[in-house]
Order: structure tokens, then sequence, then C-alpha cells
């Protein structure tokens, strides 16, 4: 393998993954504008003109900053690879910390230093985002105070976590031999599962206010919907998701004892009893038709596959040397080996995004029609319009824009596949208001 052939491969990836996000990006935003004045004949009857030109311009603003910040991720990539900005990085560390600290420091450092860079770069577009497009539109709720807690928490999370991962992992590719990804995988695949343990009841209670499910009317009536699918969670528990957005959201986490349901504020506010219970089925239906196993084991097997290609690569001079780093003989170059990936990984695993989201959307297919058989269809349908219209999603999409990258069918066909009755019990007529619980 030539080093000249990994320099053009590689940009060849780049610059192909960027012309078809960008080539997808201006379908979906001229196809939005294009239908912003018309609501879809489905909808006439359930969705204003106002709300669906809401939607149209939220999805304009966000494409738009969107194309801003694939700009300036492919820049990034290009800097930190081909235009030599790791190769900096690491003589910089190479000459000041190990001599004093030792390899193992040196490596840890690299690849705190590269996160930390990365995170401030990125943080500018974050704010605008949620201080200029989110409240623009009339989502955000975050106060500056809030946003910066949570960059720090966030970054003392990955700290905690993520520096004795990657020891670890540093630790075997430096002694484990030939074969260290076999024990870095087990090590992966054990810490995927330790996180389902440890987020719902540690990480996510340090962000959110986590407190049981107060409306015991409602809590009855989840518990009923449990019982019939066979689920059994450690507590129902509403988040305080209104602190930071005014979008909502239902979800169950954890794994055995730590297996939660956790409903949104915003999500309480705005649904019926009867739109909550079927929203929280369809949830269910994940768990009971094996989707979350299956994702699962997805993840563990493409991180298998990766961290074997890892394994090779990184005996490859020319892997290095080809995307903008020179190795040095006088240091092990196991960090610089996993974060070259992890930069070059992207552009490839681009093109695979439209599998991802065909199976995905799949998923939600099937767990709408399991979710009609245990609660009330057509409240499924009147919670999937509302949360559409509460979230400000178009209903107009481009087709192939969707199918490339939606993990959630577009309305229209996701409302269309649910059982006719759903439909003929008013779906995609009038929609009553919603009863504050």
């Amino acid at each position: 393998m030539q080093a000249s052939t990994v320099s053009w491969v590689f940009a060849a990836l780049v610059l192909a993954s960027l012309a078809t996000r960008l080539w997808l990006a201006t379908r979906q935003m001229r196809h939005v504008a294009a239908h912003r004045d018309r609501v879809p004949e489905p909808f006439a009857g359930s969705v204003g003109l106002d709300v669906h030109r809401k939607a149209a311009d939220y999805t304009l603003a966000k494409g738009r900053l969107g194309l801003v910040g694939t700009a300036v991720g492919t820049a990034v990539l290009l800097g930190w690879t081909l235009l030599g900005g790791l190769d900096a990085l690491n003589a910089a560390l190479l000459d000041s910390v190990r001599p004093r600290l030792g390899d193992m420091a040196y490596q840890l450092a690299l690849l705190a230093a590269f996160v930390l860079i990365g995170t401030l770069i990125e943080l500018p577009l974050e704010w605008f985002s949620v201080f200029r497009l989110e409240q623009r539109h009339g989502f955000n709720r975050t106060t500056p105070a809030l946003f910066a807690t949570d960059q720090v928490k966030g970054l003392v999370v990955a700290a905690v976590l993520g520096l004795p991962l990657a020891a670890l992992v540093l630790g075997l590719m430096g002694s484990a031999g030939a074969h260290w990804w076999l024990w870095a995988w087990a090590a992966w695949v054990g810490f995927m599962l330790l996180m389902m343990v440890v987020f719902p009841t540690v990480i996510a209670p340090w962000f959110n206010r986590f407190e049981p499910l107060a409306d015991a009317e409602l809590a009855a009536r989840v518990r009923a919907l449990m019982t019939r699918c066979g689920f059994a969670a450690r507590g129902l528990y509403v988040m305080d998701g209104s602190r930071r957005s005014a979008h909502g959201n239902a979800y169950f986490t954890g794994l055995g004892r730590a297996k939660r349901v956790v409903f949104f504020d915003t999500l309480l506010q705005r649904l019926a009893p009867s739109e909550v219970e079927a929203v929280l089925a369809h949830e269910l239906g994940h768990y009971r038709l094996r989707h979350v196993p299956q994702r699962l084991a997805m993840m563990v097997g493409v991180s298998g596959v990766a961290l074997a290609t890892l394994g090779w690569l990184a005996q490859q001079p020319a892997f290095y040397l080809g995307l903008g780093v020179q190795p040095s003989l006088a240091a092990p170059n196991d960090a610089l080996a996993l974060i070259l990936f992890m930069l070059a990984l992207p552009p490839l695993a681009f093109f695979a995004t439209p599998l991802g989201a065909l199976l995905s959307r799949r998923h939600e297919f099937q767990a709408d029609a399991y979710a009609c058989a245990q609660a009330d269809g057509a409240a499924l349908a009147s919670a999937l319009l509302r949360l559409h219209e509460d979230n400000a999603s178009t209903l107009t999409p481009d087709p192939l824009y969707a199918r490339f990258y939606y993990s959630h069918p577009p309305a229209v066909e996701r409302l269309a596949a649910l059982p006719a009755p759903a439909v003929a019990a008013g779906t995609l007529g009038c929609i009553p208001d919603p009863v504050a619980t």
C-alpha cells in the first residue's frame, strides 16, 4: 500500500461525501421551499397553513446551518489530516509531554487534546444553533449558564469515562500482540453494556431532573400497558426536558434492574393520556419486537469489523503518511492510529447511511403496528401528527433526502401505513385539543 494511494483514496471519499451531502441538502431545501405555501392534501383538514409554513421555515433554517456545518467539518477534517494539523499537534506533545510523563501519558494527552480542540471548533455552531436558530423558532429554553454548564459536564463525563477506556485500549494495542483488537473488542462491548446501566442511573440525572410520574391515573394506565406488553421497568419518570427545549419525547432505557420509562414533561403537557399511552406502546414495541438487541448486535458486529481493520491499518506506514502524519520510531503510534481511524472512517461510513436509515424506518413501521394492537390506533395517529406539529417537522421532505437520511418514515407514509380503523377514526381529520396531564 502506497502513501500516495491512501491520500488520493481518502481525498476522493471526502470530496464524494461532501458533494453528496451538498446535493442532498440543496434538494431538500428546494423541495421544502417549493411546497411551503400549500398543506399536503392528506393533512388539509388537520394542519393549518401557518403551522405548515413554520415547519418549512424551521427546516430551511436548519438546512442552511447544516450547509455551514458541512463545510466547516470538511475543512477541519482536511486540516487535521492532509494539511498536517494532527502531525503538528503530535510533534508538540511528543516534545513536551513524553519526556516528562512517559509514553502512555503522551498518548492520552494527544487523544484528550484532539477531542478538546474539536469541541472548541464545534462550539460556535452549536451555540448559534441553540441561541439563534432554536430561539428564533420558539424552541430554545436553555440559558447561557445552563449551556456552559452542560459543556463542562460533558467534558468531565468524557474524561472520566473516556480516558480509562482509552488507556485500556492503548495498553492492549501495545502489549497484546497482533490480535489485540479482539481483546479491545471485548472491552468495548463490556463498556457499552455498562453504559446501559450507568447512563440512566448516574449520568443522565447529572444533567436533568427525573421525578416519579405523579399522575396516578396516567401511571396506572401506563403500568397496565406495560403488563400487557410484558415489560418490567424499575420506575416511571418525568424528565425536565423543558429546561432546555420545547421539543417533546418519550423513551425507555437501561438494562436489567436499571430499565426505566422516561417521559419529557413537554410531552405530557401536550398529549392526552390515550396519546401518551399510544406513544409509549410504540416505544415498547421496539422492546417486544427485539429491535433493541438487533441494533445492539449490529453495533457489536460493526465495531468488531472496525477494530479488526484498525488492527491491520495500524501496522501500515502508508496509513500514517497518506493521512498527513509522520510516525516517529521513538514513540508509539497507537494514539495516532486511533485518531486517524476516527477521522478516516466517517467519509466511508457516510455511504452506508441509507442502509441504517432503511432498517430504522422498517422498525418504526413495525413498532407502530404493535402500538395499534396494544393501544388506541387513532390516538397514536393523532399523537404522531401533533408531535410533527410541535417539533416543526416538515410534512413535505424531498423523497430522496428522506430515503437517504430519515430514521423515521415521513409523516404521510407513516400515517398511511397505520391500520385503516385508525385513519377512519379521525387521524387525518380534526384532532381534538390535548388534555394536560
